[in-house]
């Protein structure tokens, strides 16, 4: 095993702090974006450093970046495997990121402009049917506390369509089970309302009930050691843990969907998009910034092309 220190480019280390910096500040990124583009940053100063030594930012060229894509390529991950095309297009776009934040800071360097993304093969939508979710939420063993969390959880999200880092985040005081709404601040700062459904609104109600403590978090951990300082901030449940959760009772439901928590608020949008909402509303409820992004769904749920197929393909005479 190799005892060298990998080789730092003093220069491009700072720009990439300022980068992250920037990322913060003026683009109120959250700490899980910026923790990847931190990463994606690091693996392309090391490359450059030791690849390209004695050249700074300004000499990058598109014959370095080839190399770089070569290198991500052959790259393998913590479990031995190269990485997905998909995983690729990450490092590259963080380095566009990166690149154009420079530029528009007078330093010079390659116009990010020209380095092409490759197209990566479309991905099915991932979501459950209703059944699916009733099953996976049944899975919850409700006679004990961290079961009635965990059901709480998964109701929670189905009904609001959640990203995973708003609901770990949440406090209880920020929950109006009486008017079955709450406000949270998405990805880029973006405010929006969230409603709560009946069945959701219950099952956080008993959990509630069923708390003796004060904490402050509304979903909180039930192993490790009861730390009581700043209202129980160090019992608020991680969203690792979630997703942990998640995926174990999707293994016990047996359900035939590679499920994760994002696959929930997949399976929100469809809901409402199958049973008739528009997709502005739809796009005001999953926080999305472009209705670009909420299209995704519309391929899926469009019952007009359902109907029309229902109506004129003869396998339905």
């Amino acid at each position: 095993m190799s005892n060298e220190q990998p080789i730092v480019n003093n220069e491009l280390s700072t720009f990439i702090d300022e980068f992250l910096e920037y990322l913060e500040i003026e683009k109120n990124c959250s700490k899980l974006t910026i923790r990847d583009y931190r990463h994606y940053l690091e693996v392309f100063e090391q490359w450059y450093s030791s690849t390209q030594q004695g050249k700074e930012i300004k000499d990058l060229d598109l014959a370095a970046v080839r190399k770089y894509r070569v290198f991500l390529a052959n790259r393998a991950d913590e479990k031995g495997l190269t990485l997905k095309r998909v995983t690729q297009n990450y490092y590259v776009i963080a380095l566009r990121s990166f690149l154009r934040f420079l530029i528009k800071n007078d330093h010079k360097t390659l116009e990010p402009s020209k380095i092409d993304l490759p197209r990566t093969e479309s991905r099915s939508l991932k979501f459950l049917e209703k059944e699916q979710v009733d099953r996976l939420v049944m899975e919850a063993d409700t006679s004990k506390e961290e079961g009635l969390r965990d059901r709480a959880i998964m109701e929670l999200l189905f009904s609001t369509g959640l990203r995973v880092s708003e609901l770990v985040g949440l406090n209880r005081d920020r929950i109006n089970l009486e008017r079955r709404e709450f406000g949270v601040i998405g990805k880029g700062g973006k405010s929006r309302l969230v409603f709560v459904s009946d069945r959701a609104a219950q099952w956080i109600k008993r959990y509630l009930d069923k708390r003796e403590d004060n904490f402050k978090p509304l979903f909180i951990r039930y192993s490790g050691a009861i730390i009581e300082e700043n209202g129980g901030e160090k019992m608020r449940l991680t969203a690792r843990s979630v997703e942990r959760l998640v995926k174990k009772y999707v293994r016990s439901a047996r359900i035939p969907v590679d499920a994760t928590v994002h696959t929930l608020r997949h399976s929100f949008a469809t809901d409402l998009l199958t049973n008739g909402a528009d997709i502005r509303s739809v796009q005001e409820m999953l926080g999305h910034k472009n209705i670009a992004t909420t299209q995704i769904y519309t391929h899926i749920t469009n019952r007009q092309l359902k109907d029309i197929h229902k109506t004129f393909h003869s396998g339905n005479k």
